[in-house]
């Protein structure tokens, strides 16, 4: 339509243009005379009336995800992923209504009382496609009689200590169990309140607990955790004004900012009203007491405030699910600004939202076997032995220094065990197969790698996978994929040797999400998962690595089971495989070089026949590959070496047979041949080894 009336007024002007031209020719043509007196002005037009305003502009909020948990009447259970401006990404079900949260690795922990008071832990939910649900295969849950769990409301977590604290409403109480905890187990602590709690924020750096009590009060707890679980305040603070009369009535959501020391709690006031919501800002939060005047107040028609029943900052933005009016808001730079009746920065209709949470940077730093970037320090490295019964090691996950000339610490499993290893949150999986019960499975050690020193398996704080679904009969060897959310354990019984994949929050009887089969039935004594190249290196106990390529691109795509390997890779020397008895246990690959290390135990009732090897190119080799640096010899003391890790530059060896711990220094450059290691210690029947990164300690 432009381009017609652009074309309009240029044929116009040429009309024009001609007409005056011609008059022109024909006025100096037809005479001689004076011009004529100018005419006088015509009258000026009216004005246009003014265009409509536009719609106003989203507010420019830094990208970000949350996660809000529904409670209403068609959808509670079910979780929405949003963006910054609470535009709806995906959703998914977990079956619980309440309290939300993140633990270190990004998954979540969800309250729940629509039924039973529960508490639920679901892997990988970034991952999960819309519309997934809750499932026993990759997620667990907490609930039973034994929990005590009531009304689980608000819920936070102490990610360094590992702990899960639950507001229990009707309960009256403060319930406190480990993350790693699964089943109707009964909590590690409980604290009773003295009013009705909903919600609570824990300050882990101080060690500091805020509770939102129902009552219009707020609870602080100091030196929660080392005063072990207080069971009473240190102060209760009041919300008042100027003159110090009370404002709050009933307070829900709760949040406390560490860099500036201030709370922000919300009051649904009448339950029943949806106008009579507040805001309140409370500085010097760590030492406030009694009533305390608000730095800032905000209620009013406004603000929208009816049932603000949870809140999350996000910098200096509050977002708040607001129940009774069905939305998410968002208050800009809520610690500056006046009181009084404010509207929110920006309004997102949200049924029946009940509680949120931000999605922020997980823990994204390598599993230990997968550290491909230098001067990674090691706080120590793990120990597991299955001596006999009555042993001092039996059962026990030892620490030591890297130097292996100190103990740091222990942990008693109660369980004869064979590998462990861990995740990036400090948690230890430990397999164990009992011939005299006939069971086997995982042990989950809640924070085995940070402390838990002389302390004992607790199903308060741990939890056991195991059962006939689970597959496990003889399980061996074992690596995480923290990233992944998943656990690959080598089952090395003989009718259906395989490698199990398990989620990371799987529990009791859980069947694994992928099994990975070898070609000729071959037992396999341990699996390194390679993040980075989604590819699994398969330790085999016939001489040969089995190699799968693309592992979770093909789980995701929908496959259960893999039915051979892609590769197989037969060390040898001068082209000819090593002869046997050759029985490769431990294995290690290396992203950084490429290169795969390997332990050969040889025949395991000979304690002078084990070897080290290290292949070059490890992530292409298949068939005979060239060894390229060969360790034994007399002098190397390999007998049994069950299992290695690699630091990055050195190697520590498990050496079974002659009860040893070992390390062998830069190795990938080593000459090979009959070398003593460079530093040894004593170990009673060990079974594994585990290095521990020092942000794992964090």
């Amino acid at each position: 339509m432009i381009r017609n009336t652009q074309s309009t007024h240029t044929s116009t002007r040429k009309f024009v243009t001609t007409l005056i031209g011609l008059s022109v020719a024909l006025s100096l043509t037809a005479c001689d005379g004076d011009d004529g007196a100018q005419g006088p002005q015509g009258e000026q037009g009216e004005m246009g009336a003014p265009g409509n305003d536009g719609q106003p502009g989203t507010p420019g909020f830094a990208a970000a995800q949350f996660l809000i948990s529904n409670n209403g009447p068609d959808n509670a259970g079910t979780v929405d992923l949003v963006d910054q401006n609470a535009a709806k990404l995906k959703t998914f079900s977990s079956g619980n209504n309440e309290g939300i949260a993140l633990d270190a690795l990004n998954n979540i922990v969800h309250a729940g009382d629509s039924t039973a008071g529960s508490v639920r832990f679901l892997c990988g939910i970034q991952q999960r496609s819309e519309d997934n649900v809750f499932n026993n295969t990759e997620d667990r849950e907490i609930t039973g009689a034994n929990t005590g769990l009531v009304n689980p409301k608000g819920i936070d977590i102490a990610h360094s200590a590992g702990l899960v604290m639950v507001a229990d409403f009707n309960g009256m109480r403060i319930s406190v169990f480990g993350s790693a905890a699964a089943g109707d187990v009964a909590p590690l602590a409980e604290t009773l309140t003295d009013a009705k709690p909903w919600d609570l924020d824990y300050d882990e750096i101080n060690d500091r607990l805020f509770v939102a009590l129902t009552d219009g009060t707020i609870a602080v707890y100091d030196d929660y955790v080392s005063g072990g679980f207080a069971a009473m305040p240190a102060r209760v603070i009041t919300p008042s004004d100027d003159s110090q009369s009370t404002i709050s009535v009933n307070i829900h959501g709760i949040v406390y900012d560490r860099e500036t020391n201030k709370l922000v709690v919300s009051d649904v006031g009448d339950a029943a009203s949806a106008t009579d919501g507040a805001i309140f800002v409370i500085d010097n939060a760590a030492s406030a007491d009694g009533n305390v005047s608000v730095a800032r107040a905000i209620s009013g028609p406004l603000t929208l405030l009816g049932n603000p029943v949870d809140i999350v900052l996000s910098g200096t933005d509050l977002r708040v699910a607001e129940k009774s009016n069905d939305a998410i808001l968002v208050f800009s730079n809520i610690f500056s600004g006046p009181s009084g009746d404010i509207a929110p920065s920006l309004t997102t209709s949200s049924i029946k939202p009940e509680s949120l949470v931000e999605i922020t940077q997980a823990n994204m730093h390598a599993d230990s076997s997968d550290i491909a970037t230098p001067n990674v320090s090691f706080n120590g490295i793990a120990v597991s032995g299955n001596p006999a019964a009555g042993v001092d090691t039996f059962g026990m996950i030892a620490k030591f220094n890297t130097a292996l000339n100190t103990q740091l610490s222990g942990y008693d499993y109660n369980q004869s065990i064979e590998s462990v290893a861990f995740d990036i949150a400090g948690d230890a999986y430990a397999t164990f197969d009992d011939p005299d019960s006939g069971t086997a499975g995982i042990l989950v050690g809640n924070r085995v790698a940070k402390s838990r020193d002389t302390e004992s398996f607790n199903t308060a704080r741990d939890r056991i996978i195991s059962g006939d679904n689970t597959g496990l009969v003889a399980p061996k060897g074992l690596d995480i994929a923290s990233q992944r959310g998943l656990i690959f354990v080598a089952e090395n019984n003989a009718t259906t040797p395989s490698i199990l994949v398990f989620s990371l929050c799987a529990s009791d009887d859980a069947a694994p999400v992928l099994t990975l089969n070898m070609a000729d039935n071959a037992r396999p004594w341990d699996v390194d998962y390679d993040a980075n190249s989604d590819r699994a290196y398969v330790a085999l106990t016939n001489g040969t690595v089995a190699v799968f390529d693309e592992v979770t691109a093909r789980m995701n795509s929908g496959m259960t089971a893999i039915t051979t390997q892609d590769r197989t890779i037969i060390p040898a020397v001068g082209g000819t495989a090593q002869l046997a008895p050759s029985n490769i246990h431990g294995i290690d690959f290396d992203p950084a070089s490429s290169s795969l290390i390997l332990s050969d135990v040889g025949s395991a009732a000979d304690a002078t026949d084990g070897k080290l090897y290290v292949i070059s190119a490890g992530d292409s080799a298949n068939g005979l590959t060239e060894i390229s640096v060969n360790i034994s010899g007399a002098s190397t003391n390999l007998g049994n070496p069950v299992d290695i890790m690699y630091s990055g530059s050195h190697l520590y060896v498990a050496e079974k047979s002659n009860n040893l711990i070992m390390r062998f220094d830069n190795i990938l450059a080593s000459a090979g041949g009959d070398i003593a290691a460079n530093a040894t210690m004593s170990y009673s029947a060990p079974e594994s080894v585990a290095l521990i990164s020092h942000y794992i300690s964090k």
